[in-house]
């Protein structure tokens, strides 16, 4: 029988599937940017292509700590360049089914770079028997937490 931790975790990853567009947020020198990109996971973690010249592109090589949002779920994690996308070719399988103009326009550019985005840490808002609730899951420690949000003034 799974754990809490691992019930959820699977659940949060089945709930984005295999390919979503998030929005990722990154910072540098404290300025704040966020875009909506597409994405393809595998195995829980979360892989995106840019272009070298890209805004996204500086400010993850300066800061790794990124952000991304889906719905209802709210993911933070350190986010690393891993190559071209056409070196990875479980990535580009997936990306042109579910991406196809943009594998077609971009994968193959010379610039074009393949990141992936490792959580650390997951929060969910949901309703649990009927109760508004914050889930958190911190995946280092494979732990999880969850607690009935009061509005309480």
């Amino acid at each position: 029988m799974q754990n809490k931790y691992q019930q959820k975790y699977t659940e949060i990853f089945q709930q984005i599937g295999d390919h979503a567009k998030l929005v990722l947020a990154t910072s540098l020198n404290n300025r704040v940017s966020a875009r909506t990109m597409s994405f393809i996971i595998l195995e829980g973690s979360l892989y995106f292509q840019t272009d070298k010249g890209m805004r996204k592109y500086q400010d993850i090589k300066g800061n790794p700590n990124v952000a991304l949002c889906f719905s209802n779920i709210q993911l933070e994690g350190i986010c690393e360049e891993i190559g071209r996308p056409i070196e990875h070719e479980d990535f580009c399988r997936l990306f042109q089914q579910h991406f196809p103009s943009s594998f077609e326009a971009y994968s193959q550019l010379p610039n074009e770079r393949l990141f992936v985005v490792r959580p650390t840490f997951i929060q969910r808002w949901s309703y649990i028997n009927e109760s508004p609730m914050i889930e958190r899951l911190y995946l280092h420690e494979k732990q999880y937490h969850e607690e009935v949000y009061l509005n309480d003034d």
